[in-house]
């Protein structure tokens, strides 16, 4: 837990829990592009961005987030964050969670947010979203990490995160630039050209596969799916996520970076 992973176009959904004796137990959800920053404001209280909700009540600890989606270009990822948000805040009005069965008494509030967030996942539009869900504190990932489960395709991690934009040098512009000007980029699904905005490639280094996003995106998808979940590479046969094809595109594979926590981001 002394590592941290730096990431861009960061959005998640996240869960507070209250550790002032008081008020201990107490759960908050909400969701951010910015998980450090925007524990600093709850605890920091309204007066520097918190909410009214969790306003003199702090300690606050970020538990958990769940992070990864997709399409970071439109109102389409923000409106599913929200969605999510919203549906995890309030599952017994949500129309996608009616079958939910309502808290028992004696129930915990922080374990009855956790059985929500794992029926959430088996749910649409969420269930084909590649998502992560990430465990924040290692004490609770330890104790707790057995009350949710996720599909196959949605990794839970343990780990601190931070959010970052990562400016490519002007050299690795320059160098992008001279490749689009020597070569024209033709789809291999299609056969039309590819600009470099809608350009997709394999996950495997090896592979030769040049596609529009759109193409490999209607190859994989099946069920009338909106969104991929994983398929069959048409050039080297490997089985990939569609998350992962995605996070490669945005340039998480090669920005993510390694850092000690310092004092002003545990």
């Amino acid at each position: 837990m002394e590592d941290v992973e730096v990431i861009e176009h960061f959005f998640g959904v996240y869960l507070l829990y209250c550790m002032n004796p008081k008020y201990k137990g107490r759960t908050y959800i909400g969701y951010t592009v910015n998980p450090c920053r925007r524990l600093k404001q709850h605890n920091g209280g309204i007066d520097v961005g918190g909410a009214r909700k969790t306003n003199n009540k702090g300690p606050w600890n970020m538990i958990l987030i769940v992070h990864g989606f997709p399409n970071s270009t439109s109102a389409l990822r923000v409106g599913l964050l929200v969605l999510f948000e919203w549906a995890w805040q309030h599952p017994h009005i949500s129309r996608r969670l009616r079958h939910l069965p309502q808290k028992r008494s004696q129930q915990k509030t922080f374990k009855f947010c956790l059985t929500v967030l794992t029926e959430m996942l088996k749910v649409g539009p969420w269930c084909r979203l590649p998502l992560i869900i990430r465990w924040l504190d290692y004490e609770f990932f330890k104790e707790y990490s057995t009350y949710i489960s996720a599909p196959m395709h949605m990794p839970v991690c343990c780990g601190k995160v931070i959010s970052q934009k990562i400016k490519k040098s002007q050299n690795n512009i320059d160098n992008e630039t001279e490749i689009l000007d020597d070569f024209t980029i033709f789809c291999s699904i299609c056969g039309l050209f590819v600009e470099q905005r809608q350009l997709l490639h394999c996950i495997k280094p090896s592979c030769l596969l040049v596609a529009h996003l759109i193409c490999l995106a209607n190859l994989f998808c099946k069920d009338n799916m909106i969104i991929p979940i994983e398929g069959t590479c048409p050039i080297c046969a490997s089985n990939v996520l569609w998350g992962d094809l995605i996070r490669k595109k945005i340039g998480c594979y090669e920005d993510l970076q390694e850092c000690t926590i310092d004092d002003n981001n545990t």
